[in-house]
């Protein structure tokens, strides 16, 4: 069954439009503005560096990103909007796509990692590279976007847990364990389970992240995997970019079995913004699209033609539904309502996806969500949790666990051909 949330007219208000939240809840709105001076927003999953890499040449300097872009690109992110929407730490997804070979995964994950250093470099009067809760703290104080490293896909450690160290070494303070497919070692939620969650050497992976102090992130993740990595892991979770299943049923969701385990292990859910994550009818709209894709190229081997023209006339005659801003205070509910307000965070993934809820036009959006969640009973307490205080708790959650660690020497398992370690 699908759980929704009642929200109060004020909260319909907010959700409505600037102009109307404006003349209905204007304290609302300024308490939001209020909390995040003194404790901004830190999202969990921003793809702006491969949005750079696709469309600018990987550069940087390409894209005026000191200027507003929401009219001149299709880019989520630049630096007035993240201003705007009182983000004051990011963590930059390095992603690569899982159908590259692991060893070609490590070097695009390594040129990715470069690129946000490179785009750290290129504004050092807004961004400053944080690896740890305290840099954020200290770099935020400065007033300026703590900018964080997190790896989407287990596929660029090449089964290798010395080149995981590396990637460590190398700013990343989070992996993504699996992304859409299943890799030598974690089953992903997108593909056939070959392992029944993780196998000992995905096990291992996990242990010398938490010797490291790099944070486990079970998007993308099968429920199996999910369950085997909250067993492992002495160090709590996060969901860098995920909702959740209870509301929308999309596989790459966190089911309610698991957000009950999230109290018992300090993790956070960091819910995202994609529209078949949060809204059941684009979710299904998604799933008939794809199904009727496969069913023209069926009919029409070799015609990609035939198979375009066939699919154009699917989507006119069945037009895309739109989520909303309504469906992501949904899912944060949700979270908050089944782990408890103290397992719940942010994580748009902007920049990610070609299509963003209707209100959600880029980073400037926290602001509304914010005031949407205010005017339906959150406190100030509540919205600071949600905006920055629960991940930092996790992160240094994390590097406690590490530390309590200093002492064991780095982890040797290697993976055997047939997925055991040797």
């Amino acid at each position: 069954m699908i759980r929704t949330t009642l929200l109060t007219a004020a909260a319909l208000a907010v959700l409505a439009g600037p102009t109307l939240a404006q003349s209905t809840d204007a304290a609302g709105e300024a308490r939001v503005q209020r909390i995040l001076r003194t404790t901004p927003v830190i999202d969990g999953h921003n793809d702006l560096p491969w949005a750079l890499r696709e469309g600018f040449g990987n550069d940087p300097h390409a894209v005026d990103l000191s200027a507003n872009l929401d009219a001149s690109t299709d880019l989520h992110t630049d630096i007035p909007r993240l201003r705007a929407g009182g983000v004051g730490g990011q963590f930059w997804s390095v992603y690569v796509p899982a159908s590259l070979s692991p060893a070609d995964a490590a070097v695009a994950t390594f040129e990715q990692i470069d690129t946000v250093k490179r785009i750290v470099a290129a504004h050092p009067d807004v961004f400053e590279l944080a690896t740890s809760a305290a840099d954020i703290a200290r770099i935020q104080r400065r007033g300026k976007i703590a900018s964080l490293i997190g790896m989407e896909g287990g596929y660029s450690i090449d089964d290798s847990l010395g080149l995981l160290r590396e990637f460590y070494e190398s700013g990343a303070r989070y992996i993504t364990l699996t992304h859409s497919r299943t890799t030598s070692w974690a089953d992903s939620a997108t593909d056939a389970p070959k392992w029944g969650g993780l196998n000992p050497f995905g096990e291992d992976v996990v242990r010398e992240m938490n010797r490291l102090g790099m944070m486990v992130d079970l998007s993308h993740v099968s429920e199996e995997t999910m369950l085997d990595a909250l067993r492992v892991s002495e160090a709590p979770v996060i969901f860098s970019h995920s909702s959740a299943r209870a509301v929308t049923g999309h596989a790459r969701n966190v089911p309610d079995s698991v957000l009950r385990l999230l109290p018992e292990d300090g993790g956070v859910v960091m819910v995202t913004f994609v529209p078949g994550f949060v809204n059941e009818s684009v979710r299904a709209w998604g799933a008939a699209r794809s199904a009727e894709d496969a069913r023209l190229k069926s009919l029409n081997p070799g015609d990609p033609t035939a198979v375009s023209d066939g699919l154009t006339a699917w989507m006119a005659a069945h037009p895309a539904p739109h989520a909303t801003v309504a469906d992501v205070v949904a899912h944060i509910q949700h979270v908050r309502d089944v782990a408890d307000i103290d397992h719940v965070g942010l994580g748009g993934d902007f920049d990610g996806v070609s299509a963003l809820p209707d209100g959600i036009d880029g980073v400037d959006a926290y602001p509304r969500i914010l005031a949407a969640l205010m005017a339906n009973g959150w406190s100030e307490a509540d919205i600071r949790k949600l905006a920055g205080e629960n991940i930092l708790r996790v992160m240094r959650a994390v590097e406690a666990v590490a530390a309590s660690k200093a002492g064991e020497r780095p982890g040797l398992a290697v993976l055997a051909t047939d997925g055991a370690p040797e």
